[in-house]
């Protein structure tokens, strides 16, 4: 189990309960101080869902859960490598700092994935597509447009890393997160395989869940 948290809004004692209930922790949407993300990864905080994203940007003063996540060796962060959401100089400099090894990718996807429809409802409330934004109707982003694949020819043709480093941070680094680096993140025997084929391009061209082509 996976809880994203506002650690400003969460009492300690509370984070270190779930955390050693086996619940995987990370951080989100927060407002918190460096200090206070400090406090609460020392309860068990381990990652953090998306970062940049719906929280205070790195400052000189005040680090904030940015600096946290980048100052911490043994912290996870989530990077939606859309191009929209963070730009990809940030993304470089968030890698560049932390190194790539607990980066992970995540698409924040809607259901707009897959789709060619316009546009669709959340909640009552209609998001819009264009040229891979999705947004409300006042301009606010509204999640994301990627796919897994698309996040990883991102981060190589537009943050310029390897292709290993990207396929470290879509497999390997989650695996890590979730305590599942025994089964999943790697092509060795005694893991699952559950493998996606890629072109020259990085383009998906067959699938494997378990072993069993999709």
């Amino acid at each position: 189990t996976v809880m994203t948290i506002a650690p400003e809004k969460v009492p300690v004692a509370t984070i270190a309960r779930l955390a050693g209930a086996g619940i995987r922790l990370a951080a989100g949407h927060t407002m918190a101080s460096y200090e206070t993300m400090i406090a609460a990864k020392a309860a068990g905080l381990s990652g953090i869902t998306h970062l940049f994203n719906a929280m205070p940007p790195l400052a000189g003063r005040e680090p904030g859960p940015v600096g946290a996540a980048l100052d911490l060796g043994d912290f996870y962060s989530g990077l939606i490598v859309d191009l929209h959401h963070v730009s990809a100089a940030s993304l470089r400099v968030a890698i560049a700092a932390a190194g790539f090894e607990r980066m992970m990718l995540v698409t924040d996807a809607m259901p707009s994935v897959g789709s060619d429809a316009p546009t669709f409802f959340i909640q009552g409330r209609v998001i819009s597509r264009k040229e891979g934004r999705l947004t409300t109707d006042d301009g606010t982003l509204a999640g994301s447009d990627l796919d897994m694949a698309s996040a990883v020819r991102n981060t190589v043709e537009h943050l310029g890393l390897p292709l290993e480093a990207a396929l470290h941070m879509a497999s390997r680094a989650p695996a890590e997160f979730l305590g599942l680096e025994g089964r999943y993140g790697r092509i060795a025997a005694g893991h699952q395989a559950s493998l996606v084929l890629l072109d020259e391009h990085l383009r998906v061209r067959a699938t494997w869940i378990d072993g069993v082509s999709d």
